[in-house]
């Protein structure tokens, strides 16, 4: 089982507790995004630089990954093409996306996206708190926990 990261979004403060839970669990990170990224000298936490683009790095990830693999991201899409491989997603704020939620979060960010296509001031996520920072270390820390060894 390997971690991968749709990097070019993640918090900061998301990497870092995945760069902690890496060395202390010994599990693969991968952060995948169209920018250099510097992250702490470890032998399991590498980058994969790929070229800017739409859905460039959520394509890699894709491609790349494999069932059980988990996904750091808050990209929609990217969280349905991940499950649809059997894959595990989780968003930065610690809630993850399962086969039984993924077609109506889906639905509802196609409805808000055709809002703001027609104008309509929709605004945008809270900023990420510290509830949301102990919810996603505690998921991933749980997940961890219960996948280890696959």
């Amino acid at each position: 089982m390997k971690i991968w990261v749709d990097a070019d979004a993640c918090p900061v403060v998301i990497k870092e507790i995945l760069y902690r839970a890496a060395e202390r669990t010994g599990t693969q990170l991968t952060l995948v995004a169209n920018r250099t990224l510097r992250t702490p000298p470890s032998n399991l936490i590498t980058t994969i630089r790929v070229p800017a683009g739409l859905d460039v790095a959520d394509n890699e990830i894709v491609q790349r990954m494999s069932a059980n693999d988990l996904v750091i991201t808050a990209d929609i899409p990217l969280a349905a093409e991940v499950i649809a491989k059997k894959g595990h997603a989780l968003n930065p704020r610690g809630d993850f996306y399962s086969t039984e939620d993924i077609r109506s979060i889906l639905s509802m960010r196609d409805f808000m996206d055709s809002l703001r296509n027609n104008g309509v001031e929709t605004g945008g996520p809270p900023p990420l708190n510290a509830g949301d920072r102990q919810k996603f270390a505690n998921q991933l820390d749980k997940f961890l926990a219960q996948n280890m060894g696959r």
